[in-house]
């Protein structure tokens, strides 16, 4: 009974923000009550010598036995490698077909549930030279989710996780949304976790090197974006009907990166919009909200939209969203190699608590 009523209410939840009536109902139930532990990292593996030790960083994952969920937020490659180009046959000399199916098979040896959400360098960037030109971006995402995300509504890992897939859950006034399958929404430890494809690169804001077709970028961003947006705001919807004592954003853009907007930068103009909404959001909740990004490479932690005139806040003059948390997880080419331990205790004063753990990258060095 518990579990069906979770399941309707959470229907419900999604229902409110419009999704679609025809998704077929699943009995969802939180794994935790109070408490959970998730891994999260992203910008990895980022070259050949991290992903033939990518088992340092899952058997420290897998090692901690209260990890119950690993989250990676975007980027499996690096901006300086040629993408799978698996849609175009034979493959191009530049490209490296075999690259995504090597991080699959990495991804599934983690014990826990792993949610992925795409970064710009497998999709958005593939028309770049510094990547060789070597695919097309849509073609690019296209095979991303052929590959990573084939059971809409299910997660990767060895114990794999039902989970709300924008793919089934879509407004019938938006039916083109339900190509979003990367997009998922699920609820533990009194938490609504919600993610969305929201790459650098300025959101897919710079024109295709090469093969520019700005029509259809424009298109795909525009479209993108909104389903995002929607996505978000059922989530807060969800929050709101669950009584959930806090939301957890995870996407790939550093949305308030200085770099971004220095000469030469890529921009941030094309997340203003979401940002916005997630501000909206985000005081209308009231309670803790936790956005997690990678990008940047650099870990840190802030309140980005607290202070509307801060550096941070006139970016994208948003409203002041003072219980709106931000950590943006280390890269994996950064010194210390580790990932984020972050831990959702509703009962505690704050929901959030995090420490980053440290694993090897030189099988010979011992890590302390």
């Amino acid at each position: 009974m518990r579990a069906r009523l979770f399941s309707t209410m959470i229907l419900t939840g999604l229902l409110a923000a419009g999704a679609s009536a025809a998704a077929d109902e699943r009995r969802f139930e939180p794994r935790h009550e109070n408490r959970t532990t998730i891994a999260v990292f992203g910008d990895w593996p980022y070259n050949t010598n991290l992903l033939n030790n990518a088992n340092l960083l899952i058997d420290s994952v897998n090692g901690d036995p209260e990890v119950s969920l690993v989250m990676h937020v975007g980027d499996i490659h690096s901006g300086s490698m040629a993408c799978t180009s698996a849609s175009v046959l034979p493959p191009i000399a530049a490209s490296n077909p075999g690259w995504n199916q090597q991080i699959f098979a990495q991804f599934q040896k983690f014990k826990s549930p792993v949610v992925y959400t795409p970064g710009d360098n497998e999709w958005t960037d593939c028309h770049k030279t510094k990547e060789f030109a070597s695919g097309k971006p849509l073609d690019e995402l296209a095979a991303v989710r052929s590959l990573f995300f084939a059971r809409p509504g299910w997660t990767l890992g060895l114990n794999d996780m039902e989970v709300y897939s924008q793919a089934k859950y879509f407004s019938p006034s938006f039916p083109a949304d339900a190509q979003y399958v990367e997009n998922v929404i699920w609820m533990d430890a009194r938490t609504v976790f919600v993610t969305v494809n929201l790459p650098g690169s300025d959101n897919d804001g710079l024109a295709w090197s090469g093969f520019e077709n700005a029509s259809a970028r424009e298109a795909e961003a525009a479209a993108r974006t909104a389903a995002d947006i929607r996505w978000l705001q059922a989530a807060f919807n969800l929050a709101e009907r669950e009584h959930a004592a806090a939301v957890v954003i995870g996407l790939q853009a550093d949305m308030f990166d200085p770099a971004a907007l220095a000469a030469g930068g890529d921009g941030l103009d094309r997340y203003t919009g979401f940002v916005r909404e997630l501000a909206t959001q985000s005081v209308r909740f009231h309670r803790p909200v936790l956005l997690i990004n990678g990008d940047s490479h650099l870990y840190g932690s802030d309140h980005p939209l607290a202070d509307p005139s801060s550096a941070t806040g006139k970016i994208h003059n948003a409203a002041a969203a003072p219980n709106l948390t931000r950590i943006t997880v280390q890269g994996s080419t950064n010194a210390p190699a580790e990932w984020l331990r972050l831990t959702i205790d509703p009962r505690s004063q704050g929901v959030f608590s995090w420490k980053n753990v440290p694993y090897c990258i030189d099988p010979l060095t011992s890590c302390k």
